[in-house]
């Protein structure tokens, strides 16, 4: 049974609508985190982390299903027992709903999280359609998709949760602190003005120190 779907901009994350069946279910604990759950892969698939266009995570006896198409990510969650293949063709008829609305405008505009209402009525009427997978319609959508190779990749949610730690952790870290009497800007200033002058003088001291050489050679000769 699919018992959660949100549908969202990959640009910024940004959760436009919901199945409106779910929406008096607000104060259901288990609801709360499943969508909490969703609406951080979205942020996940925002950021490239989740760089597959159709992957399926895996939840102890559920599963999460996102499908990427057109800047637009399509999530819902599932039992794990529900069939994979049925799942990811009821993500393609959203995308198809979506796409005779034709109202990329409006997508661009919207900056609150799940007001596009009307869209959210759609994937409640569309995910009736899936309840139950016995039914006649279902059924032949799976005899005909069961040729059809899936190109899914599978990973687990706590796996996507520990790599987001590490990331974050490795960005919190102090950077390696840089010597600043080597990297500063008033000395690469003095070095470029005095290098020369350095350069001068030692050129000087060795020609006087061979000038002195010169005449005390001369002055023995003299002598002998």
């Amino acid at each position: 049974m699919v018992k959660l779907t949100i549908v969202g901009r990959v640009e910024d994350g940004l959760p436009l609508a919901q199945d409106q069946t779910y929406v008096n279910q607000e104060d259901n604990t288990s609801f709360l985190l499943y969508k909490q759950q969703a609406e951080f892969l979205l942020k996940q698939v925002s950021k490239d982390s989740l760089l597959h266009p159709k992957m399926t995570i895996l939840l102890d006896h559920h599963s999460f299903h996102f499908l990427v198409e057109k800047k637009i990510c399509y999530i819902a969650l599932s039992d794990s027992s529900y069939p994979r293949k049925l799942l990811f063709n009821y993500l393609q008829d959203l995308n198809k709903e979506l796409d005779k609305l034709d109202e990329k405008a409006l997508i661009q505009k919207i900056s609150k999280p799940y007001s596009f209402i009307r869209f959210g009525k759609i994937i409640g009427r569309i995910r009736k359609q899936y309840i139950d997978t016995r039914t006649q319609a279902n059924l032949s959508k799976l005899n005909a998709l069961r040729k059809q190779e899936l190109d899914v990749v599978t990973e687990h949610l706590n796996d996507i949760i520990q790599r987001q730690q590490i990331l974050e952790k490795a960005s919190s870290d102090p950077p390696m602190i840089v010597s600043t009497i080597w990297s500063s800007r008033c000395l690469q200033d003095i070095s470029l003005k005095w290098t020369p002058v350095t350069i001068i003088i030692l050129v000087i001291l060795v020609l006087f120190k061979a000038s002195l050489i010169m005449t005390d050679d001369y002055l023995i000769s003299t002598m002998i």
